[in-house]
């Protein structure tokens, strides 16, 4: 086990009642789990996310926290937060990372490896990612 480590999970879903396909709008939302699996206490202070259609636009989105927080986590801790994107196409994907630092001082970024949004197949099962 590393001493420093996030084990993140995923939920993504399509939410058909706020999108408009006819206007090329698809919304999704995810609900994202983080697990402090590693030895040491540490804080996500940010993070980076590219978010792709399938038409081959990227946006990448970056900022502080999550959800407007930034989460202390003691070893086996978890914090769960929703949030949501929008594409101009039925499907694409997400990935990113989390800039986290622990209480000892040192810093480390969690990946956040690539998960599918798909509004015509979405099933709603968890995802671990690590």
């Amino acid at each position: 086990m590393s001493k420093y480590a996030f084990l993140v999970e995923v939920v993504p879903r399509y939410l058909s009642d706020q999108s408009a396909p006819h206007d090329s709008v698809y919304v999704f939302a995810y609900t994202i789990t983080i697990t402090n699996i590693g030895e040491v206490t540490a804080q996500l202070i940010s993070r980076s996310w590219f978010v792709n259609d399938a038409n081959g636009h990227t946006e990448r989105v970056k900022g502080l926290g999550v959800v407007g927080q930034q989460p202390l986590l003691q070893p086996g801790q978890a914090f769960e937060y929703t949030s949501g994107t929008r594409l101009r196409t039925p499907t694409g994907t997400m990935h990113g990372s989390y800039f986290c630092v622990a209480e000892d001082g040192e810093k480390f970024d969690t990946d956040i490896p690539m998960f599918v949004l798909d509004a015509l197949s979405d099933s709603g099962e968890r995802r671990t990612l690590h």
